[in-house]
């Protein structure tokens, strides 16, 4: 009998990543010093589930992750992932949960922009884009740059487009998009319609 596609990788990584953990959480090593690497462990395993495509997976490790531990992280991740499966209103509610356990986190305010700017209301999308420019916890500084680049663009604010994503390229100078976004701007005449 052959297994479905992917199911070998889902196995590894619960067997690399998750047994071993499990295994300590069995013999009573995971009490509650112990129960934040789990959950770290499980939303990372849960992330790469995502990033595989392997999206139900995902939200199981997740949501087992936020029933030991609730965290910012797990919860931006679980909402990442229903975005994969296109359900905006979902991942928006997940990241806000992320957004009210740690205000100061980045992540989830950019995410709840795309998500917005995904469902046509752009408008909504910027001040959580501006929130994730000012987060004091942000890995990525960039991606509030260029979506509201993209908003801008969208709306025909082709200078105000074009700082943006010159800022995003300011923070990160091999960031594609903003590099992508930059190039076909060249096309379009220096002033605002």
């Amino acid at each position: 009998m052959t297994r479905p596609q992917g199911t070998t990788a889902i196995c590894l990584v619960s067997a690399f990543l998750l047994l071993p953990l499990l295994a300590e959480h069995a013999h009573g090593q995971g009490e509650s010093a112990e129960k934040r690497p789990m959950a770290e462990k499980l939303y990372s395993a849960g992330y790469l589930m995502t990033l595989m495509g392997h999206y139900e997976e995902a939200i199981r490790l997740l949501r087992r992750s936020l029933e030991i531990e609730p965290t910012a992280e797990a919860y931006t991740f679980l909402g990442w992932t229903y975005s994969h499966l296109g359900d905006y209103p979902r991942a928006i509610e997940e990241a806000e949960k992320a957004v009210r356990i740690d205000p100061d986190f980045g992540n989830p305010y950019n995410d709840i922009g795309v998500y917005l700017i995904e469902l046509g209301r752009e408008d909504e999308a910027i001040p959580y884009l501006e929130k994730a420019m000012r987060a004091k916890r942000y890995c990525c500084y960039q991606f509030p740059h260029f979506n509201l680049g993209r908003i801008y663009l969208k709306k025909g604010l082709y200078e105000r487009a074009r700082r943006e994503f010159l800022k995003s390229l300011a923070i990160d100078p091999d960031y594609a998009p903003a590099r992508r976004a930059l190039e076909l701007l060249e096309e379009v005449p220096r002033r605002e319609i």
